[in-house]
């Protein structure tokens, strides 16, 4: 279980990190169903499954890949969204910080009940 918490949190940073260094990606997140925020979300699932598939079978994997896609969608959306509402950006705002904070949390959050579930509700 640990192993595969530790994974996600290492495959989190390298997909929202140096896999995201392209404005059409992060710019366009907040705006609803635009391919640069589905792209990203989708490199997060794809992501997820690679790592999941070390320790789950192919179908749950699967499952869990495609939840994490949908939350990190909507969590990057609704933070880009509330940054553009309030014009948070890091050089005016301490809030976008916190809102990045909160942003990372949820992400990480996500992942804990991923692993919560998948565990728990599989025998191995």
């Amino acid at each position: 279980m640990f192993e595969a918490l530790l994974g996600l949190f290492i495959k989190h940073f390298i997909c929202d990190f140096p896999l995201q260094m392209f404005p059409w990606l992060y710019q366009n997140k907040g705006r609803y169903l635009h391919l640069g925020g589905i792209v990203h979300a989708g490199v997060h699932g794809i992501g997820t499954l690679i790592v999941l598939s070390f320790f789950l079978e192919t179908k749950l994997s699967i499952f869990y890949a495609l939840i994490d896609m949908l939350l990190h969608y909507h969590i990057d959306w609704a933070k880009m969204n509330l940054s553009r509402h309030y014009d948070l950006k890091p050089n005016n705002s301490e809030w976008f910080w916190v809102l990045l904070g909160l942003d990372q949390l949820l992400h990480h959050l996500t992942y804990f009940a991923i692993i919560y579930y998948a565990f728990k509700y599989t025998s191995f």
